[in-house]
């Protein structure tokens, strides 16, 4: 893994700091077993395309999930990312808030997963990286997955609001008038992205009844 200094290196010759290399844009991924592997791929492809740093973590379910609902093999959604992680792997350096991340999205994320982040529950790299969001204050999105939903399922869903994160259920939008699947997972990816001020161009936004 590229390691990225956060201090400006002092020239030897004028003894004073140059100018820090530009890193590129850090997003965590987390992928659980709910429902919705698509999601979670279509998610690191755009941002692959986008040349966003990925840092991924699939939980044994998540696997299980996208061999049952895709064509994709765990192995092919791992190498869609910049790096990979085990989720029992509580030494990563995603676990710790010295890493410099710049969000994390768990797509989709399962009503277990979003139970230990909301009680900081941290038994996992998923819950332990999202519980380093919160207490970081950055930018976390919990693309939740269940329907309908119990108020245990509501009430967890406050406090991680409470907290500093997102929630964002997978709605589709009809207005666009979706034609295939990938139309609805464009503009679920897309607005997710949104919140982390990353703009596709994947989708038709809202202009106005009657407009184009």
């Amino acid at each position: 893994m590229s390691a990225y200094s956060s201090q400006s290196p002092l020239s030897k010759e004028q003894g004073i700091p140059s100018q820090p290399r530009e890193r590129r844009k850090r997003i965590v991924v987390g992928m659980t077993g709910a429902t919705g592997a698509k999601l979670g791929i279509q998610m690191l492809t755009t941002l692959r395309r986008l040349n966003i740093e990925t840092h991924l973590i699939m939980s044994k379910w998540a696997e299980a999930t996208c061999k049952h609902e895709t064509d994709y093999h765990p192995s092919n959604v791992r190498s869609l990312a910049d790096c990979v992680y085990s989720n029992n792997d509580m030494s990563a350096p995603i676990a710790s808030g010295s890493f410099r991340a710049d969000g994390m999205i768990i797509i989709p994320c399962s009503m277990k997963s979003l139970a230990a982040v909301s009680n900081g529950f941290c038994d996992d790299l998923i819950s332990r990286a999202a519980d380093v969001m919160l207490k970081e204050r950055r930018t976390l999105v919990l693309v939740t997955r269940e329907s309908p939903l119990s108020v245990v399922h509501l009430r967890n869903m406050i406090s991680v609001s409470e907290s500093g994160g997102i929630i964002f259920p997978p709605v589709p939008a009809f207005y666009m008038r979706p034609a295939e699947i990938c139309d609805i997972l464009d503009h679920i990816v897309g607005r997710v992205l949104d919140l982390l001020n990353l703009d596709t161009g994947d989708f038709e936004r809202w202009n106005g009844l009657g407009k184009k």
